[in-house]
């Protein structure tokens, strides 16, 4: 979503930290710049005005100007104000804001939006997340009863994400199937129930009616305003409609894995004076991540974003398959299925374009990456070659001769040629493994270099479970030595 811009705001300051010394009117010719390129993100016109009057207020003072990197001075206050524009609650560091569930149970979290921009789908992805990572009991209930099979629909989600969903009776309404959820709720000795509200295709009286008549009933303890950040200012504009209404408590941005410009996101706190609690970032129920203010500023700057590189490796990679790929490395063995592991493990990661994009300095890889036709479809390509591989020909890929080669193309929809530069980049990795064992495994490579242990040796390798090196020369850097140089692969 934010590629463009960040583009944008990456040439204006490599023109800066390319200066030893920065006058005033460097600055402000560098704001200029800056405050083009967030109005053509779409970002609303007066928080553009208090953005660059704030940056260039703290830019232009002696003490930048008169540093040692000025140009990284002035980068380090861009990211400073945008993690603020961007917002988190006031005394966290711009660190994400979380759902207040601090109340007796059942804690209610009421979901309101306009139709279609994916609320009901919200619902479960939040009901999915309180599940399982804080280990809640929810229960969700439909009180759309205007949108065909709206109920239909949180049912089959609820049944995907293992959380239940509150009974359907044709017939009733709003109201009263909310006073049926808060009788439920109480019975199951359920801690979060959530409540899906009917939205419209635009705002209006008989809507604000229902939601109040509602949240009289139901008291809940947040009230999430669903937004589609493609529609990009009118999602703003929506917003703020609710919120002279509605006593709202945070927003839902879906859709920001689109490509929209990101105004929507940039402006809604600033508008609104309401925190982004999530943002929706695919279809997939999985595909939602908590809003953290500063991650996102850090990638806007082409900073990177390491921690939520590491979260999101601890939730794709098993600890058993971790421990497993360990004890080979120290073996020296890597074979068809670990390397199938492997590039599962980045598929569960988001794929090669979202872990470039979270890594830092990486935005001119990722723009080699888009610019030579290669996507996550080079990661589907290999696996299935693998898979068209018998059992015994992943363990041992030396047996794979011509005929076989040729089988195994057929059977995965590529050619020879593909089989073999994947057969070539599993021998460098196999090589690889066999000079950490001469090495004396990862004990010995650890001691070798020092304090920096592993991430010295293999910077992204991590030690056991990590990401297996999935750089290799000419791959991805950053990501590991003697991985697959996925740049190589499949160029078509």
């Amino acid at each position: 979503m934010f590629d463009s811009l960040s583009d944008r705001l990456g040439g204006v300051f490599d023109k800066l930290r390319g200066r030893g010394a920065l006058k005033e009117q460097d600055v402000r010719d560098a704001m200029r710049e800056v405050r083009i390129a967030l109005l053509e993100a779409d970002v609303a016109l007066p928080v553009v005005r208090r953005f660059i009057d704030q940056v260039t207020e703290k830019a232009i003072g002696q003490s930048v100007l008169r540093s040692v990197t000025p140009g990284q001075q002035v980068v380090k206050i861009v990211n400073d104000a945008l993690i603020e524009m961007l917002g988190g609650e006031e005394g966290q560091g711009g660190q994400a804001a979380e759902l207040d569930l601090n109340a007796a149970p059942p804690v209610v979290i009421m979901m309101v939006g306009l139709q279609g921009s994916g609320k009901t789908t919200s619902t479960a992805k939040i009901a999915r997340l309180l599940r399982e990572k804080q280990g809640k009991k929810v229960l969700m209930a439909s009180l759309d009863v205007n949108r065909p099979a709206a109920q239909e629909q949180l049912r089959v989600l609820g049944e995907q994400v293992g959380v239940a969903t509150l009974p359907i009776i044709a017939g009733q309404q709003p109201t009263e199937i909310a006073t049926r959820a808060m009788q439920s709720a109480r019975l199951q000795a359920v801690d979060v129930l959530m409540l899906d509200t009917a939205g419209r295709l635009h705002v209006d009286q008989q809507l604000m009616d229902e939601m109040k008549a509602v949240a009289a009933i139901a008291t809940p303890r947040e009230t999430l305003l669903v937004v589609d950040s493609l529609t990009g200012q009118d999602a703003v504009n929506v917003a703020q409609s609710f919120s002279g209404e509605v006593d709202l408590t945070g927003v839902v941005l879906t859709r920001m894995d689109g490509d929209a410009r990101g105004g929507a996101a940039l402006s809604m706190r600033a508008v609104t004076g309401k925190p982004i609690k999530f943002a929706g970032t695919g279809e997939k129920m999985e595909a939602l991540e908590v809003f953290h203010p500063s991650r996102v500023a850090n990638r806007i700057l082409g900073m990177g974003d390491i921690v939520s590189i590491v979260e999101k490796a601890a939730e794709a990679v098993k600890i058993e398959d971790a421990e497993a790929l360990a004890k080979r490395m120290e073996q020296g063995k890597f074979d068809m299925n670990d390397l199938r592991m492997q590039l599962g493990q980045m598929q569960k990661m988001g794929g090669l374009g979202a872990l470039a994009g979270m890594m830092p300095g990486m935005k001119k890889a990722k723009a080699a990456m888009q610019a030579s036709g290669m996507d996550d479809r080079v990661l589907l390509r290999m696996d299935a070659i693998i898979g068209s591989m018998t059992q015994k020909e992943r363990v041992n890929p030396a047996l794979l001769n011509a005929k076989r080669k040729i089988r195994v193309a057929n059977g995965s929809g590529t050619n020879v040629q593909d089989v073999n530069k994947l057969l070539k980049m599993h021998q460098e990795m196999s090589k690889a493994m066999k000079q950490i064992k001469k090495m004396g495994g990862l004990k010995g490579l650890a001691a070798m270099f020092g304090k920096g242990g592993l991430d010295a040796a293999m910077p992204g390798l991590g030690g056991p479970g990590g990401m297996g090196g999935l750089g290799g020369a000419g791959g991805l850097p950053g990501l590991g030595a003697g991985g697959p140089d996925l740049s190589k692969f499949l160029k078509k």
